[in-house]
């Protein structure tokens, strides 16, 4: 990743999806990606937002029926922008945590979900972003982020750190800026 590359100047997301980073104690909640985008590698639980549902009501049915575990409290952590000129991918990502939840983790055709500690994220098995932003939302920081692919390889990137209140606005307008 040598070069910066820009993100288009009309950017805009053809779809939207959340991930859900459930914590307990010095662990989190990661799955093996079974199926869909990212099949194959490691991720949190999480999808595709779907018609007239908000950006939190998705992450809640993503982590029911990934993991069978029901969300009772979500905390926005980050508001992720991901173009890829390769493949012509473009989402809108909003990543959560939460440390609130019933229910035990089961397999699901989607996903095969298991708790890791957090000193042992397996980034060697994750999306190349997830390095670059993942640790600082574990931390408790809040995060901005664009992420420039070519054909699944991550080409550029540009994160910041933000504090709790604007991170709430782009959740609750339901639109990562341009």
């Amino acid at each position: 990743m040598s070069e910066k590359v820009a993100f288009p100047s009309n950017w805009s997301p053809r779809q939207q999806g959340t991930l859900v980073y459930l914590l307990r104690e010095s662990s989190v909640l990661l799955i093996h990606k079974l199926s869909g985008h990212g099949e194959g590698r490691i991720n949190a639980p999480g999808g595709r937002l779907e018609k007239d549902e908000s950006i939190y009501q998705c992450a809640v049915r993503e982590v029911r029926e990934e993991v069978g575990i029901g969300v009772v409290s979500l905390s926005p952590a980050a508001a992720l922008r991901f173009h890829d000129f390769g493949n012509g991918f473009s989402m809108a990502g909003y990543v959560f945590t939460s440390r609130i939840f019933e229910g035990d983790a089961v397999s699901s055709s989607e996903a095969d979900p298991f708790w890791c500690r957090l000193d042992e994220i397996p980034y060697d098995e994750m999306w190349e972003d997830d390095a670059l932003w993942l640790p600082q939302v574990l931390a408790g920081d809040c995060i901005i982020g664009d992420f420039i692919f070519e054909n699944d390889r991550l080409r550029s990137h540009d994160t910041g750190q933000v504090d709790q209140s604007e991170i709430q606005q782009y959740f609750e307008s339901g639109s990562i800026g341009v």
